[in-house]
């Protein structure tokens, strides 16, 4: 029960973090916010790790040597990359179209974990994939305004490649290390790829609003510190490729907060989308059935 809560409170997180970032892109260019977004949540689970280790010495674990090249992957790509790419393209596309091509992530970590952490293909990951695919498809077609801009299409294609990169390097670590410290090293080595945006970050936080740089505080301290935490700890539970199909259901949670936040409000076809991603989540956190055998006539 723990997990699927754990994975339905990033479901939720990870959504408000488009509103966020629509938001906030409006006084914050995309490396500027990205630094400020990691350094927001390297610093509030570097703080939750103090006190959990103050208060039980026993849970420390340093990463082994060979921990290293897997833990520099995540950061790099998953928190890096990532969040640059993103945010960089979502000021090029409407956010249906950003969403409908960062959400190719899914299917590439279910195809990643199938071959390379031998997790491989059972029919209703495969069928899920698919459906929610579909259901994503739907909703960014109903959202687009038709026009995607090539590079912005790149660095949507790029974030995804990035995301579903970082999640297959950060799974085998959590077999071997706390959520919460893998979260947190990752999102450092983030934050330090992003370090050259630092004077850009100290000019514009002269310019932005009180309520922009809350937003961008809300960033760091939700989706990132919280939301990176919970999704660990549900994938350490989970298979990579199921715990991948399960965010299909950001999209659907985002449009309702955009409307709710935003005054957006969906199109019919959006709401087919979205309960077409949410019966796909449902299909792939099913177990195969293995066809049963006949016993011989006696």
């Amino acid at each position: 029960m723990k997990p699927v809560l754990a994975a339905a409170a990033t479901v939720v997180l990870w959504a408000s973090a488009f509103v966020a970032i629509r938001h906030t892109g409006t006084e914050f260019s995309a490396g500027a916010l990205s630094l400020a977004r990691l350094l927001v949540g390297s610093v509030l689970l570097g703080a939750f790790l103090l006190v959990r280790r103050t208060e039980a010495p026993a849970v420390r674990r340093w990463p082994a040597k060979h921990d290293w090249p897997l833990l520099l992957a995540c950061g790099l790509l998953w928190f890096g990359v990532y969040n640059l790419t993103l945010n960089e393209a979502e000021r090029r596309l409407d956010a249906g179209t950003a969403a409908m091509l960062v959400h190719i992530a899914p299917l590439l970590i279910a195809l990643l974990a199938g071959l390379t952490l031998g997790e491989g293909f059972p029919r209703p990951l495969v069928i899920g994939s698919l459906v929610a695919f579909a259901g994503v498809v739907v909703i960014g077609t109903s959202t687009s305004t038709g026009r995607a801009e090539t590079w912005g299409v790149v660095l949507c294609v790029t974030a995804a490649i990035s995301y579903a990169v970082g999640v297959v390097t950060q799974k085998p670590l959590l077999n071997r290390l706390p959520a919460a410290e893998v979260t947190w090293l990752a999102c450092t080595i983030g934050a330090v790829v992003c370090l050259p945006f630092a004077p850009a970050l100290l000019t514009e936080l002269r310019t932005a609003s009180t309520a922009t740089i809350w937003w961008v505080v809300y960033l760091g301290a939700f989706p990132t510190a919280l939301g990176f935490t919970t999704w660990a700890y549900a994938l350490r539970r989970s298979t990579a490729g199921r715990m991948g199909v399960t965010v299909y259901a950001v999209p659907v949670v985002a449009i309702l907060l955009g409307r709710l936040l935003l005054n957006e409000t969906p199109a019919t076809l959006a709401i087919a989308g979205g309960a077409l991603c949410l019966v796909g989540v449902a299909i792939s956190r099913r177990k195969d059935t293995p066809a049963r055998v006949k016993e011989p006539a006696r």
